[in-house]
């Protein structure tokens, strides 16, 4: 099997680059008469190509306990129905695009990660935290801060872009923990200033409670150079964010940080929001008021595009129904990765990153936005299920 060649990177690099992309069509790019272009589109049909070519020189992943996958899958097919009986401003259209080609990419990335789980799981954290620097770059040093001074790269939204950070900061802690490497921690205090910049609150909250969970879980197998080390980053990344921030820096962390949030407890409205989002599901308890039901009947009056909770929005627009499927993927997907299966180490890694996005989706996001934590739970999945080949082992993880 030619794990480490062209070949087999190939895919994994261009459903990991569509997957951090987004919708990104050609008008993000200035060319405003190809706006329809989206290469989303492109981009999968390229991979399922290059996957399909090399299938042929790989061993056929194995078919077992993928049930929390065809729930899932059931659950997009469902969400895409619902648009049967979604009101008639409902954005209908774009938003089956964004459920089919969601679909698309977890079942063929998870396919792809079948193949080799430990190959794909260190390159898909190199690849995150190279694309977490470039992100961090172009903010900071080509983008520069948006109308409500909040940072983010490439036509995208800074929610977005923070995730990317974070997902940065996770993959430096992967790589330090699969090759022994200090490097990758050195560029922590890049991406925490990146997040901070820009201004996503949730995210950072979401950030904080996983890396909480981790130290409290390997809490009795750290050592004292481990801990010593983290202490030594820690320091290191405050006082490098305080030394070489931009000035803006100062200011959107005193009044979005500290003003907004602790004096005036001012959260963007979300409250209201998701209690507009839980009177909706009250009025259509069992299949909910279809897909973008939300903007349907409130965004469109009010300008808010959807309810920025991930849960409360399946619950609003899929009702019962909604919330049963999705509740059933992620307690099937539970009982595969708990323990962590064949590879602990690397299933855990991916599970957190998996955990990361969705507990941001609860702040923030769409149905797509969400794309990050399926292509992350198929990723842990598969490192869980796939026995580990004959006479070899899990790479030893450094503490």
């Amino acid at each position: 099997m030619n794990v480490g060649g062209r070949a087999f990177l190939a895919p994994g690099l261009l459903l990991i680059l569509v997957a951090i992309g987004g919708r990104y069509t050609l008008d993000r790019a200035g060319l405003l008469e190809l706006a329809w272009v989206d290469l989303r589109v492109i981009g999968l049909i390229v991979a399922l190509v290059v996957l399909g070519l090399g299938a042929g020189r790989t061993r056929r992943p194995p078919m077992q306990r993928e049930g929390w996958l065809v729930a899932a899958l059931l659950f997009f097919l469902f969400q895409i129905a619902s648009g049967l009986w979604a009101p008639s401003a409902a954005r209908v259209g774009p938003q089956t695009l964004d459920l089919v080609l969601l679909g698309v990419l977890v079942v063929a990335f998870y396919r792809y990660s079948l193949g080799d789980p430990e190959t794909v799981v260190r390159f898909t954290f190199r690849l995150f935290f190279v694309a977490a620097i470039v992100y961090a770059l172009a903010a900071i040093f080509i983008s520069g801060p948006g109308e409500q001074g909040r940072y983010s790269a490439f036509g995208g939204g800074p929610n977005v872009f923070a995730r990317i950070e974070v997902l940065g900061v996770i993959s430096a802690v992967a790589l330090f923990m699969l090759t022994g490497r200090i490097l990758p921690l050195l560029v922590i205090p890049l991406f925490l200033l990146a997040t901070v910049l820009s201004g996503s609150r949730g995210t950072l909250v979401a950030g904080a409670v996983v890396g909480f969970v981790a130290v409290l879980k390997l809490r009795h197998r750290l050592r004292g150079g481990a801990i010593a080390l983290a202490a030594l980053v820690a320091v290191v990344a405050v006082g490098a964010i305080w030394a070489f921030a931009p000035p803006e820096f100062t200011d959107l962390f005193q009044e979005r940080f500290v003003e907004q949030t602790v004096q005036e407890q001012y959260l963007s409205g979300r409250t209201d929001i998701w209690m507009a989002a839980v009177d909706m599901f009250i009025d259509h308890p069992i299949a909910g008021a279809g897909l973008d039901g939300f903007y349907g009947l409130i965004g469109v009056n009010q300008a808010v595009e959807y309810p920025h909770n991930y849960v409360l929005a399946v619950a609003a627009e899929g009702g019962l129904a909604g919330l049963g499927l999705l509740t059933v993927s992620i307690v099937l997907w539970t009982r595969i990765v708990r323990g962590g299966g064949a590879r602990p180490q690397l299933t855990g890694l991916a599970v957190a990153a998996t955990v990361f996005v969705a507990l941001s989706g609860l702040f923030s996001g769409d149905y797509y936005d969400s794309r990050l934590a399926w292509m992350f739970a198929g990723l842990a999945a598969a490192a869980a299920l796939v026995p580990v080949p004959a006479g070899a082992r899990e790479p030893a993880v450094a503490r």
